[in-house]
């Protein structure tokens, strides 16, 4: 890629013009929604700090990191989706199946287990059905045109089936060497749960934020058109980031099953916490859209939050209102900072 292509890329992704000088109010509003943002994560963690014994400890924070690694791999799954598709809710990226999808590939890799097959032979099957349901969203998405917000919903409503059907609504207990070594294995103390996140958020940066296709990325989701008219495959870019999501919900699968030892029903509770990280990870950049960095703090955030309700012995139900809550301000908030200036 040339220095001249690379700037045009840029200019395309960012949607960069001469700032007039309206336009300082609201600069000044989003970088009072970022730094406010920024303060209530930090006087929450000063909160549960003082309040939550034990919260500061070496130990617990590695255990929210632990306790972070399936969230955080399904977050960036549905953060490349916003990106690719448009931070837009209505209308922009985003993966309602992500969860559902997760549950069928857990369900699929625990099925596998029981019946013999190795490790070697059932993580393949696993990737395989969460590409799968992943192209299904691509083709519904970009070949049919549906909204993105209803194909997804339709297709999350497919996986549940498929993996009620595979699972009959049991728990379905499994072990495998692979399974000991994740559930297991540490590294300079820290646990293969801690490090998969990790290395997954290094190179999800490194894929995002530093090489052209990141570049091209942020182009389709921001400017479809004029990126069309650079010469990008939008439609390749937008069926690429469903079938990435899909490879995250199958990695997710392989690290639940093996932190819980079996393949449990229900996998759809976790859509709330993924559309509140990828979605809160938004307002920590300067355009209002997802940042693999961003995505990673709103994971850890949401992570101390039930780590610190356990402690303080705050029902689990409040996470799941809090994590409401956050959405419900995310998007607020965005769409107004993203409101043209003449209709403030």
């Amino acid at each position: 890629m040339t220095a001249i292509q690379r700037a045009l890329l840029e200019n395309v992704a960012t949607g960069r013009q001469p700032p007039p000088a309206r336009g300082r109010r609201k600069a000044i509003g989003s970088l009072a929604i970022r730094l406010a943002a920024v303060g209530a994560f930090v006087a929450i963690l000063l909160y549960f700090a003082f309040g939550a014994s034990g919260f500061m400890t070496p130990g617990n924070l590695v255990n929210i990191v632990e306790q972070s690694a399936i969230l955080g791999v399904m977050a960036f799954g549905m953060s490349v989706v916003i990106i690719g598709g448009g931070s837009n809710v209505t209308d922009g990226g985003i993966d309602l199946s992500i969860a559902a999808n997760m549950g069928v590939c857990a369900a699929v890799y625990a099925k596998l287990l029981t019946l013999g097959v190795s490790d070697a032979l059932a993580l393949p099957a696993v990737a395989a059905t969460g590409i799968a349901i992943g192209l299904l969203n691509a083709v519904a998405v970009v070949r049919l045109g549906i909204l993105p917000l209803l194909a997804t919903l339709a297709v999350m409503n497919i996986a549940a089936g498929a993996e009620l059907t595979i699972t009959q609504n049991t728990v379905i207990s499994v072990s495998s060497p692979l399974m000991t070594f994740i559930s297991s294995a540490s590294f300079l103390g820290i646990s293969a749960l801690a490090w998969t996140l990790a290395l997954a958020s290094a190179a999800m940066i490194l894929l995002v934020h530093h090489t052209g296709f990141g570049l091209r990325l942020y182009a389709v989701g921001g400017h479809p058109e004029a990126a069309r008219s650079t010469g990008i495959g939008v439609g390749r870019y937008l069926t690429f980031t469903y079938l990435f999501s899909g490879l995250c919900a199958a990695l997710a699968a392989v690290l639940t099953v093996a932190r819980l030892s079996s393949s449990t029903p229900g996998s759809g509770d976790m859509l709330l916490p993924v559309l509140a990280a990828a979605l809160l990870g938004t307002v920590f950049s300067r355009r209002f859209v997802p940042t693999i960095g961003g995505t990673l703090l709103s994971v850890l955030f949401i992570g101390c939050l039930a780590n610190g309700f356990q402690l303080l012995n705050v029902s689990s139900y409040w996470v799941n209102g809090v994590q409401g809550t956050l959405i419900l301000l995310v998007v607020a908030t965005t769409s107004f900072a993203r409101k043209p200036e003449s209709a403030q």
